[in-house]
C-alpha cells in the first residue's frame, strides 16, 4: 500500500540562476525571446517540456519570477511553466493575489497559449496581462500535447473578468520562433505527457 504523503514541492531545474538576463527587458519581443530561450534551455538540458514563462512588473519591467515546464521530472501534472512562475511570484511578493501588490499589475509571458489548467490559474492569480507566443493549434500540430477544452472565446473571458483587474491578452508575439521551439522538442524525441499519453 502506498504511504500517504503530506507535502510536495516544485522547483526550478539546477542552473536556472545562470539564465537570468543581465540587462533589463523592456519590449514584448525582448521578454518573449527571453522566455523562448528558457524553453530551449529546458529542452537542451532535458529538465522538462518545451514550455517556459516569466512574470514582470508592468511599470518597472522588473523580472519577478520565471517558470519551466517540470511535469515529468517532478512527477506532477501541476508543474506547468505558467503555474511555477505564478507560484514563485506569489511567494516572492507574499500575496496569493497579485492584483493587491502593485497598482499597475503584473504580466505573464508564456511561450505557448495556456492549456485549460493554466487558463484557470491565470484567472485566479491576479495578473493583469498575459502575453502568448505559440497558439494551442500550433502546440497540437507540432507536438502530441493536448491542451484541453478551453472556452472558445477565452481571451474575451479573461478580458471581461469581474471584478477588476481585467486580464489584457496579447497573442502571437514571436509566434514563429515559439513554433520553432516546439518543433525542436518534437525532433529531439521529447516526451509527450498528459492524461493517457504517458
Amino acid at each position: 500500500m502506498t504511504e500517504l504523503v503530506g507535502r510536495f514541492e516544485l522547483s526550478l531545474p539546477p542552473g536556472w540562476q545562470h539564465q537570468i538576463p543581465q540587462s533589463p527587458l523592456v519590449t514584448d519581443v525582448q521578454k518573449m525571446q527571453f522566455v523562448l530561450d528558457l524553453a530551449m534551455w529546458n529542452i537542451a538540458n532535458k529538465t522538462g517540456g518545451p514550455f517556459a514563462a516569466a512574470i514582470f512588473e508592468r511599470t518597472t519591467n522588473k523580472l519577478v519570477a520565471i517558470g519551466f515546464n517540470r511535469v515529468v521530472p517532478q512527477t506532477c501534472s501541476l508543474a506547468h511553466a505558467e503555474a511555477i512562475a505564478i507560484a514563485l511570484a506569489q511567494k516572492a511578493l507574499l500575496s496569493f493575489d497579485l492584483s493587491m501588490v502593485s497598482s499597475t499589475g503584473f504580466e505573464l509571458f508564456a511561450s505557448g497559449q495556456p492549456c485549460v489548467q493554466c487558463f484557470g490559474m491565470t484567472w485566479w492569480s491576479g495578473l493583469s496581462r498575459l502575453v502568448v507566443g505559440a497558439r494551442a493549434t500550433d502546440i497540437e500540430e507540432l507536438t502530441e500535447f493536448r491542451e484541453g477544452p478551453l472556452p472558445e472565446h477565452w481571451p474575451k473571458l479573461l478580458g471581461n473578468r469581474p471584478p477588476l483587474p481585467k486580464v489584457e491578452v496579447v497573442q502571437d508575439i514571436c509566434r514563429d520562433e515559439a513554433c520553432a521551439v516546439l518543433n525542436n522538442y518534437t525532433k529531439s524525441g521529447g516526451v509527450t505527457y498528459g492524461p493517457g499519453q504517458s
